[in-house]
């Protein structure tokens, strides 16, 4: 059988992408390695937002903000479509004692946010866990975070409900199929797959794939830990970064505290150090979690790309062969927007916002392609 896209990646930028392609009506076959959504989909926080959007290059920003606007009508999509409810949580985010906070102000009106200073005092009205000492905050109020295991989940139910999509997990990738100058579909463990199109959207593995074509895509793993606490309904009201460390409150009391940036390869092993660093830093934020045994302690991988701005379109030199990976620390934040452009250049439509800081072409290092 042949199917006209092969997506090959089933993370939340693999699902989205298929969902999409699969709702315009094309055939679509999700390959995954493992199991869909078990990597970066799932480790990460689900911030909707870049945990400094002003330090961000246009390129990201245009992606976060039609992604930031649309989220609240995906989460409504998949709860009419599968009954399963993403949780979109809106919070509002305080930034707090920020060194380019100036800066970040700047960035917001010229962006026409409702970026805010807070008084202090304000923020320990509003957030009486938070611990003593900061002197100033920042505040958003329409940020959300999104519970991104159950997101994955929605995705995938929903995949699977549409009589026009296959997904194929535990089942790795090995090659591509080349046929008269283009891409015609993948070899995979368990037999070739054809498809007229193929999209990588394998994260951190993407850029090992590419390899296989004598590729170097600048995408490589970023290792992150994260851990988990478990607090009542009402223990924390908002969002609240300092230092480069967050809190995320879902609504049923589960705190995540996060994380770290580590280049280890594909190492995604939890570490001792930095369990012991994220505990400080929850102990600092939230000094009533000083005490507290974290329940859960985790890592992933980020697909780690210059200025994080992802690859969306055609790989030159290879027709047929689409490329949707590289958002670094935004994968969740961006997936919305840049499946949406992957989709419009993919069938040819006017695309959501200008392409060309995302495509491959010219992106990649010298020599690359041959």
């Amino acid at each position: 059988m042949k199917h006209d896209v092969a997506v090959v990646g089933a993370g939340v930028i693999g699902l989205m992408s298929a969902w999409s392609l699969a709702r315009a009506g094309l055939s679509v076959v999700v390959v995954e390695r493992a199991g869909a959504g078990q990597e970066s989909s799932w480790a990460g926080g689900g911030i909707v937002s870049p945990l400094y959007p002003w330090r961000y290059g246009p390129a990201v920003s245009a992606l976060a903000h039609w992604s930031q606007d649309f989220y609240p009508q995906l989460a409504a999509e998949l709860i009419d479509a599968v009954g399963l409810d993403p949780e979109v949580h809106v919070t509002g985010l305080y930034w707090l004692d920020l060194d380019d906070q100036p800066q970040a102000l700047h960035w917001a009106q010229q962006q026409q946010k409702p970026y805010s200073e807070v008084p202090i005092a304000d923020v320990y009205a509003k957030v009486p866990a938070l611990g003593p000492g900061y002197r100033k905050a920042l505040y958003l109020q329409g940020v959300a975070n999104v519970r991104n295991p159950r997101l994955v989940k929605a995705l995938k139910v929903a995949l699977l409900a549409l009589p026009n999509v296959s997904l194929r997990e535990n089942t790795e990738v090995t090659g591509f199929i080349q046929k008269e100058g283009r891409i015609a579909g993948i070899e995979a463990v368990g037999g070739d797959i054809l498809a007229d199109r193929v999209v990588l959207a394998a994260g951190a593995w993407s850029g090992e794939l590419l390899k296989l074509l004598g590729h170097e895509l600048p995408v490589e793993p970023v290792k992150g830990q994260m851990i988990l606490y478990k607090c009542t309904d009402d223990f924390l009201s908002s969002m609240v970064l300092a230092k480069g460390r967050y809190a995320i409150p879902r609504r049923d009391g589960h705190i995540l505290i996060g994380s770290t940036l580590e280049h280890a390869g594909f190492d995604k092993t939890p570490t001792a150090v930095a369990l012991k660093s994220l505990g400080e830093s929850a102990a600092e934020l939230l000094p009533a979690l000083a005490d507290a045994q974290p329940m859960g302690h985790w890592a992933g991988l980020r697909p780690g790309s210059p200025e994080g701005i992802p690859f969306i379109g055609e790989v030159p030199g290879h027709a047929g062969l689409w490329l949707n990976c590289g958002h670094y620390r935004n994968g969740l934040v961006l997936a919305p927007a840049s499946c949406r452009l992957l989709c419009d250049l993919l069938l040819q439509q006017p695309p959501i916002i200008d392409p060309a800081p995302y495509s491959p072409g010219g992106r990649l290092l010298p020599g690359e392609l041959r």
